[in-house]
């Protein structure tokens, strides 16, 4: 069996251009992010690193991001993804896709969503540790008290646009800042 590398495309967001990697038999995202592609490509398991990657189309991504940027908030988790990780933040990421568009919740309520009320911390550690971004959208997770919170594909400035574009209010894009629902 002949083994193909990834396929690779950017796309300019308002955020940031975002690269995805994409296993071309599958059609599945294996690694995203607001960050240059040596970057994203670092989180990749070794064995899909090897592979190596080439630009290339994925018409399924791309309407999914048009969608995303042109108010269907929910379209970026209609793709399909796979990212390793054990049991524990497999669940905390299948929960973050879980959460609607235009809505955000906090790390306690992430973890009673993935059946571990008292795992906050371990739900943080998952969000940061996630690779697909926003395909699994670490961006809704907000400090208790509505405080935004840090964000590792681009920092705080990134996460509070994509929230604004999703229809809150921040206050500022300091991880102090409070986020409020501006409908």
């Amino acid at each position: 069996m002949t083994v193909h590398p990834l396929v690779t495309a950017g796309f300019d967001t308002p955020f940031g251009d975002l690269h995805v990697l994409v296993s071309p038999e599958d059609s599945v995202v294996r690694a995203a992010g607001f960050r240059p592609l040596r970057d994203v490509a670092a989180g990749l398991p070794s064995v899909l690193a090897a592979r190596g990657w080439e630009a290339g189309e994925m018409p399924h991504v791309e309407h999914a991001v048009d969608a995303w940027l042109d108010g269907d908030a929910d379209a970026v988790t209609t793709v399909a993804v796979d990212q390793p990780g054990g049991p524990f933040f497999q669940e905390v990421w299948a929960a973050l896709r879980s959460v609607p568009g235009g809505e955000v919740v906090s790390y306690q309520e992430l973890a009673q969503m993935a059946g571990r009320p008292r795992a906050m911390r371990a739900v943080g550690t998952a969000c940061a540790r996630n690779g697909i971004a926003p395909f699994v959208p670490c961006h809704r997770v907000i400090q208790s008290g509505g405080r935004l919170g840090s964000y590792g594909f681009g920092g705080t400035s990134v996460k509070a646009a994509m929230l604004e574009h999703e229809g809150f209010r921040v206050a500022s894009h300091s991880p102090d800042a409070s986020v409020t629902v501006a409908r």
